[in-house]
């Protein structure tokens, strides 16, 4: 399990917080979001003492401890459904934009060198291609020296937004892909090796001579891994980076998605990558604490008004103020404490 708790040394700034006394508020789920919300957890702490407590731990998880209540808040890259969210007891909303990409172990090539398709990808974690060398691959790739070494997959073992979004992403190019594993969190692959977090896909790929994972972009940046371009919905080869993530969730139809319960793969769009997603808050509707749901909302808040430029230096996508005004509304509407007054 990784857990952040930043302590940030130095003054605090000159901006006050209604609450008198520091607070601590704790969230788990995604590792999706993970280094954007602590950087946002460093930021937010130098100029509020407040603190966060986030447990990097996979969506299903989150899930699960926000539904047992033993977190303020939890994350995933899943949008729960709204019968799920109204059985629960619990409200959602988006909190940032970002892209999964496939990363490599291959001798010989560079990053962002080689060059896959979404039918090709998906046949690789069916099993059907298993050579680096194979004749799919070579086709996409001309010029590009590729070994005859076998194809090590590898895939989260844990509950995942993000192999939500990879799944689901493959489902929606790969009919075979669909019947035989689908769209899911966790889903029975067809081979390969299991990893938890993106820790431990980003472990096991980094280890492993031959093999091919899939990440959240700013870790395989910060990881310094070998990534690849992927071809989109309207035929164009991309490399990943903040523009194209923003490019995918330009046509994001916000307003008419219950719980907005947006997914973003395989969007149309020339210059759209085909693996965007959307990292989800969940809260509970009625907060027994009140007071811990206002910090909740504050991080937040404070996060979508002053935390757009380390976003893009994460190659996230913030949210469009649209959006956040959206999301406002939604937090003024639902949450509520224990008297029903709205905590925002």
């Amino acid at each position: 399990m990784k857990m952040i708790k930043t302590i940030v040394a130095g003054a605090v700034a000159a901006l006050t917080f209604s609450s008198a006394i520091a607070a601590e508020i704790t969230g788990a789920g995604a590792t999706f979001p993970f280094p954007i919300y602590a950087k946002w957890a460093e930021q937010y702490k130098a100029v509020s003492g407040n603190s966060l407590n986030y447990q990097s731990v996979g969506s299903g998880a989150g899930i699960k401890q926000i539904k047992a209540k033993t977190v303020d808040f939890g994350a995933s890259d899943m949008p729960l459904k709204v019968e799920e969210l109204d059985a629960e007891g619990l409200m959602q909303f988006p909190a940032i934009i970002g892209g999964v990409v496939t990363v490599v172990n291959v001798d010989g090539v560079a990053p962002g060198q080689l060059k896959l398709t979404g039918p090709v990808l998906a046949d690789i974690y069916l099993g059907k291609i298993t050579k680096w060398n194979a004749a799919e691959i070579a086709a996409l790739n001309p010029g590009v020296k590729l070994p005859d070494v076998e194809i090590t997959v590898v895939h989260r073992s844990d509950s995942s937004g993000t192999s939500f979004l990879f799944t689901d992403y493959l489902s929606k190019v790969n009919a075979d892909f669909k019947s035989k594993i689908g769209a899911g969190t966790a889903v029975k692959w067809a081979t390969g090796v299991g990893g938890k977090g993106n820790e431990g896909v980003a472990a096991n790929v980094q280890r492993i001579k031959g093999s091919i994972g899939y990440v959240e972009w700013a870790f395989a940046k910060k990881s310094k891994m070998t990534h690849t371009q992927l071809k989109n919905k309207d035929g164009n080869f991309l490399q990943p980076d903040d523009d194209v993530f923003k490019a995918a969730a330009a046509g994001a139809e916000w307003t008419k998605t219950p719980g907005f319960a947006v997914v973003l793969t395989d969007q149309a769009g020339k210059s759209s990558w085909p693996i965007t997603g959307i990292s989800y808050i969940l809260m509970h509707k009625a907060q027994a604490d009140g007071a811990k749901g206002r910090e909740v909302l504050k991080f937040f808040d404070w996060s979508f008004k002053n935390g757009q430029t380390a976003a893009t230096e994460l190659d996230y996508v913030p949210l469009p103020s649209s959006v956040v005004s959206l999301v406002q509304g939604a937090w003024k509407a639902q949450l509520k404490d224990a008297s029903g007054k709205a905590i925002y």
